[in-house]
């Protein structure tokens, strides 16, 4: 962050060397946001002290600094918005937004940033606005360290936290997203980064992906929301270090994969998910050093999955650890640490001797009868599982992994 204000300063200086600083308050000569903005030339500061300013929509057309002091709060006088961007190198800090509210015609946002580049929204909080930020055909952007928190009931009548449309280059960091339909959104936006983020109780997903290519999101916190993350028809999409945890309910899922390729799957953690990940038409995906802890299925896969390749994951505890829905063809697994895995390791090499089949007869049925649950691990399970074990006929011989781990995966 520090590098970020310091490049931007320098932009401003070599733009100009009278910059001046703006100062509105309550008590003093310029009173009014809108006042201080009219004063306001290129590389100008405007310090907004504390204080509670009912505001309409101002659009910012001057490349200039948009400072808080103090938290001063920024509401909403019509219910619209309240910043539109509409210069480059524009840099908003320090402000709590709030008062945007719901509305079926227009996407309104508290900072609404348009058709521009090199902006900079960071440590600002947005209190139960429709959408927090909403950045269309930006680019070179970065969005940091804010708390945006929704109250989003219903989805249908809720925005999201951090909506991007049209973009290329952002980095999302440092945020904290609650109570919006979605907590981020990606669509159409290529060659950007998302990570350090928490994205929590969102009514629909933590964060969502549509048509967006050669993005990176990393450590960040998916939990409790309706899904933890959607990636959709999307290629070269890196997925490193990220935790999705209690992503629970009747279609909840850690990860959910539709139609996407040549990604990367890599030392994430999936926990208490009732899905961990839900993969549908995916191919070339790398899943690699995962932990898969305590989910109701650790991976569910639907149809026309090719060329997967699943290696050195533990999968721990999980109340099943697969479902596969038709031929695996060219997927693999290999040598990843399962905790059923009851075979033995004679030649002492680490792997066990035996394959082990993840897939059980008991998924089929529940995935067939969902009523079934109350069954789990009861002894009917249990003889169930073995029959097919002993005779296997309806579970796919070809869904194995021959090189098991016998110790958990570092």
């Amino acid at each position: 962050m520090k590098a970020t204000i310091g490049l931007l300063i320098l932009f401003f200086l070599k733009l100009s060397t009278h910059a001046r600083t703006i100062v509105t308050c309550p008590e003093c000569p310029i009173k009014s946001v809108h006042e201080a903005y009219d004063l306001a030339q290129n590389c100008d500061s405007i310090i907004i002290k504390k204080g509670q300013y009912q505001i309409d929509n101002l659009i910012v057309k001057k490349q200039i600094a948009i400072l808080g002091y103090e938290n001063p709060r920024l509401i909403s006088k019509s219910g619209g918005e309240i910043l539109t961007i509409a210069s480059n190198n524009v840099s908003v800090s320090g402000i709590i937004f709030k008062g945007v509210k719901t509305n079926f015609l227009k996407e309104n946002a508290a900072i609404h940033i348009l058709k521009v580049k090199d902006f900079e929204i960071s440590n600002n909080v947005f209190e139960e606005c429709f959408f927090g930020i909403y950045v269309e055909k930006g680019k070179r952007g970065s969005i940091h360290g804010n708390n945006i928190y929704g109250n989003a009931k219903v989805e249908a009548d809720s925005g999201n936290g951090i909506h991007a449309w049209y973009c290329d280059s952002l980095e999302i960091y440092n945020n904290n997203i609650r109570g919006h339909r979605d907590g981020i959104y990606f669509e159409f936006v290529n060659n950007s980064k998302i990570y350090n983020n928490r994205s929590f109780e969102n009514l629909r997903y933590g964060l969502h992906f549509m048509f967006s290519n050669d993005d990176q999101y990393t450590r960040n916190t998916f939990e409790n929301n309706g899904v933890g993350v959607a990636v959709m028809f999307s290629r070269r999409i890196k997925m490193l270090e990220n935790i999705f945890i209690r992503n629970w309910g009747h279609a909840a899922y850690g990860l959910l994969l539709k139609e996407i390729y040549d990604a990367e799957i890599i030392k994430n953690t999936f926990k208490e998910n009732t899905v961990g990940v839900f993969v549908e038409g995916s191919n070339r995906i790398n899943y690699q050093r995962n932990d898969f802890i305590r989910n109701g299925y650790a991976i569910k896969f639907s149809g026309g999955c090719e060329s997967n390749r699943i290696s050195y994951n533990n999968f721990l505890h999980n109340s099943l650890d697969m479902l596969v829905s038709s031929k695996l063809l060219d997927n693999s697994l290999s040598q990843n640490y399962w905790s059923e895995y009851a075979g033995y390791d004679l030649d002492k090499n680490g792997n066990g001797d035996i394959p082990y089949y993840p897939v059980k007869l008991y998924s089929y049925i529940l995935n067939q009868v969902p009523e079934s649950v109350v069954l789990m691990r009861s002894l009917f399970v249990e003889i169930v599982n073995f029959s097919e074990k002993i005779s296997p006929q309806f579970t796919p011989k070809d869904v194995f992994d021959a090189s098991p781990k016998m110790t958990i995966n570092q």
